[in-house]
């Protein structure tokens, strides 16, 4: 039994003195080192060691949720009748209350999302160090914010009253280098990362340091636009932000408090018909991938939108009593999401499509209003005419309204980014408002 599983059981001894209608806790254990270096010298090295536990109690329809980073006996204990009191001044809640016991993830997949990395100080050293000292070699980088590299293992823990205890270990590993590139007087900042479950996964410090150059270089010379309104490519590095917001439209939450502008939005149209969107969370060895979600429901593959066409919110269980439906396992959000297309292409392909337009690869500001979907960020990246990329640009505001910018997908490339949750390549979009020299 391992140690979280030994305080779990410990804790569920103290809840019985308690005497409530159910109960669910959450366990985690997690540990790790980080190395920062900047110019060859070591900035800072960190070991981490975290622990946790959060518990919900119920009496009926009464709910008290507390938490600690305190495991000892003592502490559950305190933190268990913390809980019980604020449930003692809470008012009933109706949507209260644990989900379905047949929903339980009583049986879950090996994900394969465990691979620790025997990482000392001076390995993270050398490894962040080649990284810098690769990338400062190139032309025209000037400066370097430094180099980090950092490993984390964890495992958590979940348990309810209804019988369920369940653990899950996963591990991720990263490598990132931020660079400053110099032409005359213009100077650009780049940022570029590598992150995998598994270190074997990594790009190599050297080829990370190369490319996060080339970002710097590649922004040498920007120069703003003429205020219009045009096509835009948003590279898949940014992308995901679009289907994440996307994703809050359709939250459970958003729906049953009317803060949304895809309200009662099940079975409409609000993509292309050649696009859907769906969860793969069992996808193995999968940074995103997950066998449970925080109501302690057992995951599943599902279709949020098939074909363009709403089929499914996105639910914990006390979003789903609100709504009186059934929980898709999403609390605490969605795990492995995928966009699928039927254009075979990715970025190079897109911007032939285009002509000309805008290609965006940094967004900045949060100018968006999931109520309204009114969408408006500062954006940089390069302008494309006839079909090539013609020169480098920033300064610029991007808006629109996301209903609209989601319906005006012409394409979604292949081109995909496994680095993220959301898993979706370049998108290029009919046309957007851009802002820039008056």
């Amino acid at each position: 039994m391992s140690s979280l599983e030994q305080t779990a059981h410990t804790a569920i001894e103290l809840l019985k003195k308690y005497k409530v209608s159910d109960y669910e806790l959450l366990l985690d254990s997690s540990s790790g080192v980080s190395t920062a270096v900047r110019l060859g010298e070591v900035e800072t090295l960190q070991y981490h060691l975290d622990k946790g536990f959060e518990i919900n109690v119920f009496f009926g329809k009464k709910k008290g949720h507390a938490s600690s980073v305190d495991v000892s006996k003592d502490s559950l204990d305190k933190t268990i009748k913390s809980a019980c009191l604020i449930a003692k001044y809470t008012q009933d809640d109706p949507f209260n209350g644990l989900a379905p016991k047949e929903l339980m993830a009583f049986d879950t997949p090996d994900l394969d999302l465990y691979h620790p990395w025997d990482l000392d100080a001076q390995h993270s050293i050398d490894i962040a160090k080649a990284c810098e000292e690769a990338a400062l070699a190139e032309d025209e980088i000037d400066n370097s914010e430094g180099a980090e590299v950092s490993s984390f293992q964890g495992e958590g823990l979940y348990a309810n009253s209804n019988g369920l205890i369940v653990t899950q270990s996963s591990t991720r590993h990263s490598l990132n280098c931020v660079l400053i590139a110099k032409r005359g007087d213009d100077m650009q900042t780049a940022y570029e990362y590598t992150t995998a479950l598994d270190a074997n996964a990594l790009e190599t410090p050297q080829l990370l340091g190369k490319k996060a150059a080339k970002l710097a270089q590649q922004k040498l010379g920007a120069r703003s636009l003429a205020s219009q309104k045009c096509p835009v490519i948003f590279t898949p590095r940014v992308s995901g932000g679009l289907f994440s917001q996307l994703l809050g439209a359709l939250g459970g939450s958003s729906q049953y408090k009317k803060s949304t502008f895809l309200l009662n939005s099940i079975d409409k149209i609000v993509l292309p018909e050649d696009i859907s969107f769906r969860e793969y969370p069992f996808a193995k060895k999968t940074l995103g991938a997950k066998a449970i979600d925080r109501d302690g429901v057992l995951k599943r593959e599902q279709y949020f939108i098939e074909d363009g066409r709403v089929k499914s919110y996105i639910m914990g269980q006390y979003s789903a009593n609100q709504l009186g439906l059934q929980t898709t396992a999403n609390a605490g959000g969605v795990s492995n999401a995928i966009v699928e297309s039927s254009f075979n292409g990715g970025l190079d392909e897109m911007i032939k499509a285009m002509d000309t337009g805008l290609i965006v690869t940094e967004l900045m500001g949060q100018g968006v209003n999931g109520t309204t979907g009114d969408y408006s960020r500062g954006a940089l990246g390069f302008w494309v005419e006839q079909g090539e990329i013609q020169y480098p640009v920033s300064g610029l505001t991007i808006a629109g309204n996301l209903k609209d910018m989601l319906l005006g997908i012409v394409h979604v490339g292949n081109d995909v980014d496994q680095r993220n949750n959301i898993k979706v390549g370049s998108v290029l979009i009919n046309q957007m408002t851009v802002a820039g020299e008056s």
